[in-house]
């Protein structure tokens, strides 16, 4: 795969942008996954009031995101793609400093973390999906847009997040619905307090 002349195109757009649109972009890449982690909570507070499945995907989404980090590490720790900000000749400088050798491009796990966290809390609550799936886009955007990752980094590491998440939470949602059910029927107050009671009777 090449995507350098994509990266270019996209690099020297960036830095024809206003400065407040590359700050904003810096700590969308930057800071822009700790929105997940917020909507993780939320969700799973929600949940509480439910049934014993609503529960269950609430805790699982941020479970499969980290399986989606853990698998795209591991894929990237195998093919040892420079980062373009180093390897891209003729390209506009990164916005923000290039990682260090060794922390390799392909694929980019910031994007696979949101892809999997956008269908995670999908999953989980529904609604969140309008939100969710474009802000995952964004986030691999902007990966790109700073300069640290090329464009088909970004793309791989969506369809693993997205692919793998939607995966794991199917085929573990059953198990997890019935550990919710155990730990509510074990009526201990901190399994209790950790799943909710569940829907009023």
């Amino acid at each position: 795969m090449d995507s350098s002349d994509l990266y270019r195109d996209i690099t020297d757009f960036a830095r024809d942008t206003p400065s407040w649109v590359q700050s904003a972009f810096e700590a969308e890449t930057k800071y822009g996954l700790l929105l997940f982690g917020v909507l993780f909570i939320a969700v799973w507070w929600r949940s509480r009031g439910n049934d014993d499945r609503a529960v269950a995907l609430a805790v699982l989404a941020p479970l499969v995101t980290a399986l989606t980090y853990v698998a795209s590490e591991t894929v990237k720790s195998t093919v040892d793609e420079e980062r373009p900000c180093r390897a891209v000749a003729g390209a506009a400088a990164s916005l923000i400093a290039c990682p260090e050798y060794g922390d390799w491009s392909f694929p980019s796990n910031h994007s696979a973390i949101a892809g999997g966290a956008a269908v995670g809390l999908a999953m989980a609550a529904r609604r969140l999906a309008v939100w969710t799936l474009p802000l995952a886009v964004l986030m691999a955007f902007s990966r790109v847009f700073v300069g640290v990752h090329y464009p088909h980094d970004v793309a791989m590491g969506l369809l693993l997040g997205f692919s793998l998440a939607a995966l794991l939470m199917v085929a573990l949602a059953g198990v997890m619905s019935r550990i919710v059910a155990a730990v509510r029927a074990s009526g201990a107050p901190v399994a209790v307090w950790f799943t909710g009671p569940g829907p009023a009777r």
